[in-house]
């Protein structure tokens, strides 16, 4: 297979859970003509030490982002509500991973 086809196939982005309980989080992006290939690859790529718990692929054309360009006008809205932030809350003493 040349480098030529291995670009042709979809580019991935993975996210690997390390621990229960925890989010998953992006560790790369990798090429794979299929989603069991992506996991396939990601697995052997991402989890070599067995770091990982879950593994989440995602086709990187799906994946729709804001622009940053574009941040002022598309976060302005969330300015004037001040318990959308964490510290609007208090946290109880104990709680974890929260």
């Amino acid at each position: 297979m040349t480098s030529t086809e291995l670009r042709d196939w979809p580019l991935w982005e993975v996210f690997v859970r390390a621990r229960r309980g925890l989010s998953h989080q992006h560790v790369g992006s990798l090429h794979a003509p299929d989603a069991e290939m992506a996991l396939r690859n990601a697995r052997d790529v991402y989890t070599r030490r067995q770091e990982g718990v879950s593994i989440w692929v995602v086709p990187t054309a799906q994946i729709a982002t804001s622009s940053p360009d574009e941040k002022d006008a598309f976060f302005e809205p969330a300015g004037d509500k001040p318990y959308r932030h964490p510290t609007f809350f208090h946290v109880p003493e104990g709680v974890q991973h929260l």
